[in-house]
């Protein structure tokens, strides 16, 4: 197998603290020579200003390829223009375009009079520039507002139509979920790249949680493991152990690229890139 293409995704600092765990977590990840680092945007628009300013100081300061999160929560199309134009500014030119999730307290989306309606009207106005390589997310389990499988196949294929170059999927637990996910999309015509989203287990009771609320199915045997794991204070052990076996899983099956959620905490992230072969290399050696 060959050495797989990675990515990580970051989130924003809010305090003095978490800008030192960011720096801290580029340090240990960049020299992996990822293909792009991503910064997140938080629910409902929330860390707009914080997403800014972190992606335009990685871009400056590291010389990695900083992609900006932008979403279609909280703003008008022309605030979010603005946004974008600062993007180009700043010299940023790739942006992971998504819907959003609704402001905390609020059960579902609901798009801001004057903004856009869904990620494909984003996708659209982005695309229309032609400043910006665009990524978009994909649900290789059922999102909880579609209909079916289908439909999140579908819509994915709208927001790859409309101007997007790659999509990268929500985390899940076992490979064959996202390789059925990839069976699905070609069989819809995707031709697109497909790059499965890998999130290491930092922490096994938090990630339960979040797992449940978003509908990702927690299989009975990962959470025995992890029970037992916990007991014996080898929880660390195990999520490295299971993330690296389905790395390698999805790299038998063709997968040659892979994104990383951090959490911005990069050790065990680190240790399962070094595992798969993807250790620190100089700007020559660089994977395409």
């Amino acid at each position: 197998m060959s050495v797989p293409a990675v990515s990580f995704e970051f989130f924003p600092p809010k305090n003095l603290e978490a800008s030192f765990r960011l720096w801290d977590t580029v340090q240990v990840l960049a020299p992996l020579m990822p293909r792009f680092v991503s910064v997140t945007y938080g629910a409902g628009g929330t860390t707009r200003e914080l997403t800014r300013d972190a992606v335009g100081t990685l871009h400056k300061n590291t010389g990695l390829n900083v992609a900006a999160h932008l979403t279609c929560v909280n703003a008008t199309r022309e605030e979010t223009m603005q946004i974008v134009e600062g993007f180009a500014t700043a010299g940023v030119t790739d942006i992971v375009a998504l819907r959003g999730d609704p402001p905390k307290g609020e059960g579902q989306f609901t798009p801001t009079p004057g903004g856009f309606a869904n990620s494909v009207e984003l996708i659209e106005a982005l695309s229309a520039t032609g400043q910006f390589t665009l990524r978009v997310g994909a649900y290789p389990e059922k999102h909880p507002e579609a209909a079916d499988q289908g439909a999140d196949v579908d819509w994915l294929k709208r927001k790859l139509d409309a101007g997007a170059s790659e999509a990268l999927t929500q985390f899940f637990f076992e490979p064959e979920t996202f390789l059925r996910f990839r069976d699905r999309c070609a069989a819809a015509g995707i031709t697109a790249p497909i790059v499965p989203g890998i999130l290491p287990i930092e922490n096994w009771k938090g990630l339960r949680r979040f797992a449940e609320a978003c509908g990702t199915a927690i299989p009975t045997w990962l959470d025995d493991a992890f029970g037992k794991a916990i007991r014996d204070d080898r929880q660390d052990l195990l999520a490295t152990a299971l993330c690296t076996e389905m790395c390698e899983t999805l790299m038998s099956e063709g997968v040659d690229k892979l994104h990383f959620y951090t959490l911005n905490k990069p050790e065990l992230t680190r240790d399962v890139c070094h595992a798969i072969g993807v250790t620190p290399r100089t700007k020559l050696e660089k994977v395409a």
